[in-house]
């Protein structure tokens, strides 16, 4: 009888012991953004090296340069716009909140306002950043923290408040994929980017400005700093 209590709680202490390794196990992703280790479902996107990019009809896309780097991209549909960059992030601990509130003081600073909110990705800085010549103009910042990465995003333009506007733009967000890669960076050193290779051919090939669309149903590629 002895023999059999202690064949049970051995089995009891083994059972309690690989409950926390199962707990630790990241769970599956419900809904993207996406990292590109994981499985996620199958879209029309642009690929931009770091960021897997969705497109759709009447999309425009622009490409944040700083120096010689491409550091984010813009996303223009109809009135609205979003900017989309991704970051290094430690393995262990988000950054979404530390950046966030970093937003939030850099906007008081320029004389703006900050609140924040529950959005559909959590929680997200509604903001209205002064503008030279005009009205502060309302902007939503968004953050998702991912395996390693941070993805920024803001809303702004019609989408900043409409949210039949929003939705489109938040569908982009939602079906992106982070591509982090293996190379050591610095926590949140921005997880560069790159032209298609539509893109680079047709640039290669000098061909004239009506020639510089790569995508006959997709996007419109330009660059600016």
């Amino acid at each position: 009888m002895n023999d059999v209590f202690g064949r049970r709680r051995r089995a009891e202490e083994e059972t309690a012991r690989s409950v926390p390794e199962r707990e630790l196990a990241a769970p599956a992703r419900e809904s993207g953004p996406w990292d590109a280790d994981e499985g996620h479902p199958e879209s029309e996107r642009v690929d931009l090296g770091g960021l897997l990019l969705p497109v759709g009809p009447g999309f425009e896309v622009q490409l944040t340069v700083s120096g010689d780097s491409i550091v984010g991209a813009v996303v223009l549909v109809e009135e609205s716009a979003l900017q989309v960059q991704a970051f290094a992030a430690p393995k262990r601990s988000g950054i979404w909140d530390e950046v966030r509130a970093e937003l939030a003081r850099e906007v008081a600073a320029l004389g703006g306002s900050t609140e924040e909110r529950e959005g559909p990705f959590g929680t997200e800085l509604a903001a209205r950043v002064p503008a030279e010549g005009q009205e502060p103009q309302p902007v939503r910042y968004i953050g998702v923290d991912g395996p390693r990465w941070l993805l920024r995003a803001a809303l702004s333009g019609r989408a900043a408040l409409d949210a039949d506007a929003a939705a489109t733009l938040e569908g982009v967000v939602r079906d992106i994929v982070v591509v982090r890669g293996d190379e050591p960076m610095a926590p949140r050193e921005p997880i560069e980017l790159r032209l298609p290779s539509e893109a680079r051919h047709a640039m290669e090939q000098e061909p004239s400005p009506e020639e510089l669309r790569p995508f006959e149903r997709g996007p419109e590629i330009s660059e600016i700093r």
